[in-house]
């Protein structure tokens, strides 16, 4: 490859948002004519049985010419999420050792007033994850 190819590579302005085991990286490139793109990477990372692992990566490529439509349009999706379904995550993927547990009350769970009595101790709720998990 020429050292003109690689020098297209290069980034002019870049942030990077660490979310779990996947990582975007917000990057400002040049074009050939001088102009700026954005580009968008989602790197995720994926572990092989053997404890080796490897990275599958998908870009998107926005050009100012679409800044104003995309925004509008992410704006708009993200906020149908966020009123439909509110902030809180509530996806069982995002716990390896998820289990469901059954939260149907009995009358004897119910103190007044219908509230749930809880007896277990709160620490026995989480989930106890180390760094290397994520």
């Amino acid at each position: 490859m020429s050292d003109h190819g690689m020098m297209e590579k290069e980034e002019i302005f870049s942030k990077v948002l660490r979310a779990g085991r996947r990582t975007y990286f917000f990057d400002v490139r040049s074009t050939k004519a001088g102009d700026y793109y954005l580009t968008i990477t989602e790197s995720k990372k994926f572990t092989n049985d053997d404890g080796s692992f490897h990275y599958k990566k998908h870009k998107i490529y926005l050009y100012k010419e679409d800044f104003t439509e995309f925004n509008e349009i992410l704006k708009e999706m993200t906020d149908y999420i966020i009123d439909e379904k509110g902030d809180e995550v509530i996806s069982e993927r995002h716990q390896k050792d998820f289990k469901k547990e059954d939260y149907t009350s009995t009358n004897e769970d119910l103190a007044e007033g219908g509230e749930s009595i809880d007896d277990t101790d709160s620490a026995d709720k989480f989930t106890d994850i180390n760094f290397e998990d994520i």
